[in-house]
């Protein structure tokens, strides 16, 4: 015999397949977007760890700079060939 459904029971499927359907799709472009962020933020951590390193850089390299200003070197002698090891 065959079985039948009543139309209260169709509808009710076919709401619950709907929900269902529409809370997968949600969990998807959720984890999406969660990924998304996570990679802006590491994104822009790296570049903020990039810019201190570069800063710091710079900072060491205009100590060393202030360092090679303050060597006696004879005003006969061009910047560019004094060094360091021949100002001494």
């Amino acid at each position: 015999m065959k079985e039948q459904l009543s139309r209260t029971e169709i509808g009710k499927d076919v709401l619950q397949e709907s929900v269902e359907a529409v809370a997968s799709t949600v969990g998807q472009v959720t984890n999406i977007i969660t990924t998304a962020v996570k990679d802006v933020a590491t994104a822009i951590g790296g570049l903020a760890t990039d810019v201190f390193e570069i800063a710091d850089g710079a900072r060491k390299a205009n100590e060393d700079f202030d360092e090679f200003d303050d060597l006696d070197v004879p005003a006969d002698v061009p910047a560019d060939v004094a060094t360091p090891d021949e100002a001494e």
